[in-house]
């Protein structure tokens, strides 16, 4: 499993890539393979502002359905269009063509607290 370095990682599986004060979001590697099969990506949050931890969408496997959570707080601009026609993208692509979401942050600092690749690994071995 691949967990690139210029990305900061939650806990609960998100990876953000952070320019300027827009951040782009996705899950991990490791989330969409724990998942599986994903058919379906429901981010209905689009021009919300959401505190982090909050939901601000859902990912349907063929098994489970599983809640996304915000690295961090800020508003939502952007929902991936690509996803609607093809979620399998989160599989096969989850920190390009996968990606979920972009938001402008609130707190850029905000973001460095985040976990770095080598702590993110050292959570999911």
């Amino acid at each position: 499993m691949t967990f690139p370095a210029n990305l900061r990682y939650t806990k609960d599986h998100e990876w953000i890539s952070l320019e300027g004060n827009v951040a782009t979001i996705g899950i991990t590697e490791f989330a969409q393979g724990e998942l599986g099969d994903i058919v379906y990506v429901d981010i209905s949050s689009k021009g919300k502002a959401l505190a982090a931890e909050e939901v601000f969408g859902t990912v349907e496997a063929v098994k489970t359905v599983s809640d996304l959570f915000l690295p961090v707080s800020g508003t939502i601009t952007e929902v991936n269009p690509a996803l609607e026609a093809q979620p399998e993208l989160v599989n096969t692509d989850p920190y390009g063509e996968g990606w979920m979401i972009k938001m402008t942050v609130d707190n850029p600092a905000a973001v460095e607290a985040l976990l770095n690749a080598e702590a993110y690994t050292a959570l999911v071995s």
